[in-house]
């Protein structure tokens, strides 16, 4: 199968599968990610079929909404891809993407890490989806589905916490911000990335100044 109509099946089933999704998580975000990693790709000798594959399938089933599962959206993608004759090296290469990509994966210090410069791509057309106004709209949009406050001063960001930890927390959305978000920028892998990362994080640092002024009644 030509690889166009196989980026064209993939785009059809992620659709279907995420029809119901949360709003941070769902087909759009999807989509941003799969732009990102296009762009990027134009700096970056990377093989663009493995890249755009993974980027489409990488949340195609999130363990955040499986009690923490992560071998459900491997399997998933590995069915799906093998359903389209992809050739199996370039499978283990999504899959591998799929199963390192996350940002909680950076807890296991000790784990066996699988790298590729598409990871690095992909890695980073997700994150940069976690930052900047879109960033700040997604967190504020998973807080929420989890009924999460919006802030506490007394409740401190934790950052050193562990995966199971991470995985866990039900501390309000602002402390995902030093958690998380404000951390991304310095884990960016590529030139493009750096420099997307830097503005977004910068209108982050606004963001909560802004916050933080008519949280106290100072404008």
């Amino acid at each position: 199968m030509h690889q166009e109509k196989i980026i064209s099946n993939t785009i059809t089933f992620v659709k279907e599968e995420l029809k119901n999704a949360e709003g941070g998580h769902d087909w759009f975000h999807i989509e941003r990610v799969y732009k990102n990693t296009l762009l990027i790709s134009k700096e970056e000798k990377v093989a663009v079929f493995v890249v755009s594959l993974a980027a489409l399938l990488h949340d195609i089933a999130d363990p955040k909404f499986y009690n923490g599962d992560e071998t459900i959206g491997p399997k998933v993608a590995t069915t799906f891809l093998k359903e389209q004759k992809v050739d199996t090296v370039i499978i283990t290469h999504v899959i591998n993407i799929i199963k390192h990509i996350s940002f909680k994966n950076s807890f296991d210090k000790e784990a066996k890490k699988f790298t590729s410069k598409e990871l690095e791509v992909v890695q980073d057309a997700d994150r940069l989806d976690a930052i900047g106004a879109i960033g700040i709209a997604r967190c504020f949009n998973y807080g929420g589905f989890k009924n999460r406050g919006l802030y506490d001063p007394e409740i401190i960001p934790d950052l050193n916490m562990t995966k199971e930890q991470y995985k866990n927390s039900d501390a309000p959305t602002i402390n995902h911000f030093y958690e998380k978000l404000l951390l991304l920028k310095e884990k960016m892998n590529t030139v493009t990335g750096k420099k997307i990362a830097a503005q977004r994080h910068a209108f982050m640092e606004t963001y909560l100044q802004q916050f933080y002024n008519e949280w106290d009644g100072l404008v």
